[in-house]
């Protein structure tokens, strides 16, 4: 896998990242474990340290869930460990569900999103969602109410 080339500092932004992770069956275990690397790679470069980025994470296939809330990680360290320890599951790809978990779960104060910073929401799938119309649907959403 090709690595993200050095920088200097962190890229310095505030704003609200949730990465969303595919772990269905398709996905394999080696390109899962090349999903962490690139993750831990791109976190690296955040202005996580400073407090201005704060990061996310949800995993999918037939479940989905938090594996961590904005408000969890304070370093890049932190982070990467936190990635470094997914583990990968099987099953379906309910894309669409995991968008509106995101929307209506990662996507609140309570779990730490701030109202005045922009929220980027990155989906790392290997493609076809089970249900592809729900997921055009889901992902309008996000991106209309962003």
């Amino acid at each position: 896998m090709p690595t993200l080339p050095p920088v200097q500092s962190p890229l310095q932004c505030t704003v609200d990242v949730i990465f969303v992770v595919d772990e269905s069956t398709s996905i394999g275990t080696e390109d899962f474990e090349m999903m962490k690397s690139f993750l831990r790679q791109l976190v690296s470069r955040l202005d996580i340290d400073s407090g201005n980025t704060r990061v996310g994470l949800v995993t999918f296939s037939d479940d989905v869930g938090t594996v961590f809330n904005l408000t969890d990680h304070s370093s890049v360290a932190s982070l990467q460990l936190a990635i470094s320890s997914l583990r990968y599951r099987t099953g379906n790809t309910y894309t669409a569900t995991a968008l509106a978990y995101v929307r209506t779960t990662m996507m609140t104060s309570a779990v730490g999103d701030r109202p005045n910073v922009p929220n980027i929401v990155a989906v790392l799938t290997d493609g076809e969602s089970t249900d592809s119309r729900a997921t055009e649907v889901s992902m309008t959403f996000i991106m209309s109410n962003n």
